[in-house]
């Protein structure tokens, strides 16, 4: 594996976005993912090498070491910016077809709930596992959710809620789309959500920890 790839990994991890960022200090100074990225497609670095063992390499470090409790929110979004630096460079390959997403990831937090910090954690490190992320933002009715559904048919679906005023919403929300689309994929995510109220509304996965839905995605598109 090229150096490269090795540094780029390093800053995805640890929220090393460009040569100017501060942060994190040890790396004050030093290229960032952005110019790391761009170096590494014009040396010739295949793409999907730069997406599989830099990219995703990094944001399952940083997701593993948030599930352990080692790493916090403010680090998981340095290492999401860092990510998305590079994603720039990235993505006219993506539009090409050179690189091939493993599909089509629809988010939204449920109706009722302005909350997104959860769901763009989770956009983000889906997004850096080679998916591709519709993003509905926040207070989402079910007929948004419809909506989007049928313009990306083969779509997963997340849905998120921090408070438990609109957990209710959230249930109406997977029983209606449940009813209407009973293949679809539906995760499930936020602080007062549990494995049992997941299966009690008929949602197919739960998890605590963003890297616990990037893990369960990318066993179904395997």
């Amino acid at each position: 594996m090229s150096e490269l790839i090795l540094r780029l990994a390093e800053c995805i991890e640890c929220g090393k976005v460009n040569l100017a960022a501060p942060f994190p200090p040890k790396m004050k100074g030093m290229p960032g993912a952005d110019e790391l990225c761009k170096e590494a497609i014009e040396s010739g670095v295949p793409v999907d090498q730069i997406l599989n063992d830099a990219l995703i390499v990094g944001m399952s470090r940083i997701g593993a070491r948030f599930s352990q409790g080692k790493a916090f929110v403010p680090e998981m979004l340095m290492s999401a910016k860092a990510m998305s630096a590079s994603m720039i460079h990235l993505k006219p390959f993506f539009t090409s077809g050179e690189i091939k997403r493993k599909g089509t990831f629809l988010i939204g937090t449920v109706a009722g709930d302005l909350h997104d910090i959860g769901k763009n954690l989770v956009a983000m490190m889906i997004e850096g596992a080679g998916w591709e992320i519709i993003d509905l933002g926040v207070d989402v009715k079910t007929d948004k959710f419809f909506d989007n559904i049928q313009k990306y048919p083969d779509c997963v679906v997340g849905l998120s809620a921090l408070l438990t005023t609109t957990m209710a919403n959230m249930e109406k929300t997977v029983r209606e789309i449940r009813a209407k689309y009973p293949q679809k994929v539906i995760l499930v995510g936020g602080a007062p959500l549990s494995q049992d109220f997941c299966i009690k509304i008929g949602a197919n996965f739960y998890s605590p920890t963003p890297q616990g839905a990037v893990e369960y995605l990318n066993k179904i598109a395997a």
